[in-house]
């Protein structure tokens, strides 16, 4: 996302919509060059917690960590004496690896300041609509009031569909791979072109389908950064709609989708609904992806390379990449 912004309550005001939901009690970095990943954090409020959170964040930070990268920091927090300690910590930490701190800002649900040069003012009504015009003017969704609300709005009723498996199941055993795919990509395309909902047995039947891996894997390579906004759209309505035992394919579709549209928060969000106790390694590919700062833009290298060389199966190649990045370059100091 591109936003302009004129002032540090501007820039403030811009959080919720990077992360998706209205940070509460939280430690943001926001990058201020593309090659670092965002990330959002719970508070830490001791020591121990604080060592911990660098163990999450840090390696993934030396890992794409450039010359010249540069990372915001953002504290939320009713205190703002913790949050200038807290913010001295973490720049401290990261200018250690390479990367510049040019900006640490503390906001509470009223009031924002500079913790480096003390400038100090109001958060206002006026200004957090300024920043939403300029996303709703790019047709973007606007943030959730917090990840709790970004978390629930993917839990629905799935009585509709569960009365509807068993003829689901009834219809995909009586026909094959090929045709039940067909159908699904059909599918697919509809709601690319229209974005109407699926109606309940239509919904049914592409649960049961996409169950089936090869079938899954053909929807998965669908996805590109022109379509994942229809992606994103159709997975969270049948993550909502899907009983647990056709949960982990649909769930794991929309985080990836998530991932790929930059929805990072709501990629985790996605990847809670994959039913626990439900091994599924595609949902364990996507958090290794996600985890790990994985820029979008790898999916259609590797989409493309495996077009053009047919070597090895995309979904195989961004595993590896993922489990075993790249070793950094050392950073300038």
């Amino acid at each position: 996302m591109k936003f302009s912004v004129r002032s540090p309550d501007e820039l403030i005001s811009v959080i919720p919509h990077v992360l998706g939901f209205t940070p509460q009690d939280s430690l943001v970095l926001v990058p201020l060059s593309s090659e670092l990943p965002a990330a959002r954090v719970d508070l830490p409020t001791s020591a121990r917690e604080r060592e911990q959170v660098w163990e999450s964040i840090g390696g993934v930070y030396a890992r794409h960590t450039r010359p010249g990268a540069q990372i915001g920091l953002f504290s939320f927090s009713a205190d703002r004496d913790y949050a200038d300690r807290l913010g001295q910590d973490f720049a401290i930490r990261l200018q250690a690896i390479g990367v510049d701190v040019p900006i640490r800002l503390w906001a509470s649900d009223t009031q924002w300041a500079d913790l480096d040069t003390g400038a100090a003012g109001p958060l206002t009504p006026e200004t957090r609509q300024i920043v939403a015009a300029q996303t709703v003017l790019n047709g973007l969704a606007q943030p959730a009031p917090s990840r709790e609300a970004l978390a629930a709005s993917l839990v629905g009723d799935d009585k509709s569909i569960a009365a509807l498996l068993a003829d689901a199941r009834t219809a995909t055993a009586a026909s094959t791979t090929h045709v039940d795919a067909t159908l699904a990509l059909d599918r697919l395309d509809t709601f690319h072109s229209t974005g109407i909902r699926l109606d309940d047995p239509e919904a049914a039947r592409l649960l049961v389908s996409v169950k089936s891996i090869p079938i899954r894997d053909q929807l998965w390579h669908d996805m590109n950064a022109e379509n994942a906004t229809s992606h994103v759209a159709l997975w969270s309505d049948l993550t909502r709609r899907a009983p647990d035992s056709v949960r982990a394919a649909p769930a794991t579709m929309l985080a990836f989708a998530s991932w790929l549209k930059g929805h990072g928060a709501l990629a985790w969000c996605a990847l809670d609904q994959v039913p626990q106790g439900q091994p599924y390694p595609a949902a364990e590919l996507v958090t290794a992806v996600v985890q790990n700062g994985v820029r979008p833009s790898r999916w259609q290298a590797i989409k493309t390379a495996v077009a053009t060389e047919g070597h090895t199966r995309g979904l195989d190649g961004l595993a590896s990449w993922a489990k075993n990045p790249p070793v950094p370059r050392p950073p300038t100091i």
